[in-house]
């Protein structure tokens, strides 16, 4: 787990780029080897969108929000949290990889305070 601060300067909490990768990899294991071109028949358990928790860092909240850097181009980006938490509340961040086929499609951020989710949004 990373730590980082996130106050009034607005700095951008990244995430672990090698269990990102770890990640991606594990989504496509399922489909190495198969040439997509020779699926005659496609079962509802092939295909189908998957998600997998990439990786958790803690951050404090500044402004109501929470900044962070997130991987696949999708870049800088601030979630809201609740009004009722304080600046400086620590927030646990966590990043799944969605895929469909073992192709990245987008990326989703919980966000959890004292264990409970407040916050999730998924891009694109």
């Amino acid at each position: 787990m990373t730590t980082g601060t996130n106050e009034q300067n607005d700095e951008y909490v990244e995430f672990d780029e090698q269990a990102v990768s770890a990640t991606l990899e594990a989504s496509r294991q399922p489909f190495e080897g198969r040439d997509a071109r020779a699926v005659t028949e496609i079962s509802a358990t092939d295909g189908g969108e998957l998600e997998l928790r990439a990786s958790c860092v803690s951050v404090n909240s500044g402004n109501h929000r929470v900044c962070l850097r997130l991987p696949l181009g999708i870049g800088q980006v601030c979630i809201p949290v609740p009004f009722d938490l304080p600046n400086g509340t620590a927030v646990r961040a966590c990043l799944s990889i969605r895929t469909k086929w073992g192709i990245p499609t987008g990326v989703c951020v919980k966000l959890y305070v004292a264990g409970e989710q407040v916050a999730s949004k998924c891009f694109p």
